[in-house]
């Protein structure tokens, strides 16, 4: 965009050149802890990357099968209805940790999906499926479709809000 500053496309390796730097220091003065930290390093990557493979062919499924004129139909700024539905709808049905989705909003908001269904989507994920039953069995049906009522509504002015604030950011 005119006005904003390049990003520099090497902050990435620069960084990663200095972990490293830091870790073959911290390797000669404390062998240990840094082979602590290696493994840990090491079992974390083992759980995120088969995460960051689903996320990366979710986004290539999405870019084969959501082109940006359906996104901007459905989910742009005249989606009505339908994009609210879509986007509560979509938070309920999500699973995984939410970064796994991170990616996937970001390049469908690059390609014109509303920053309020975003944020409905978001939102709405704090509705658990999996996790009705037990929670009627806790808590009664009553305050179950209370408190899912309650979340989607809120899901739905939080879109609002967000929308608001980002045409006031950019105005």
């Amino acid at each position: 965009m005119p006005g904003e500053q390049q990003k520099s496309r090497h902050g990435g390796w620069g960084f990663l050149a200095l972990v490293l730097v830091i870790y073959g220091l911290l390797g000669l003065l404390n062998p240990k802890a840094t082979t602590q930290a290696v493994s840990l390093f090491s079992q974390v990557m083992g759980e995120v990357l088969p995460v960051l493979g689903l996320v990366f062919l979710l986004l290539f499924v999405a870019n084969l099968v959501l082109k940006p004129k359906w996104i901007k139909r459905y989910l742009g700024k005249g989606s009505g209805i339908k994009g609210w539905l879509a986007a509560v709808i979509g938070g309920i049905l999500s699973m995984g940790p939410v970064y796994a989705w991170y990616a996937m909003l970001g390049e469908l908001r690059q390609q014109g999906m509303r920053d309020a269904l975003i944020a409905a989507f978001l939102y709405s994920r704090a509705v658990k499926l999996p996790l009705l039953p037990l929670m009627i069995h806790y808590f009664g049906v009553t305050y179950t479709l209370v408190l899912c009522f309650y979340l989607i509504g809120f899901s739905i002015i939080t879109g609002i809000v967000v929308e608001k604030l980002s045409l006031q950011k950019n105005e």
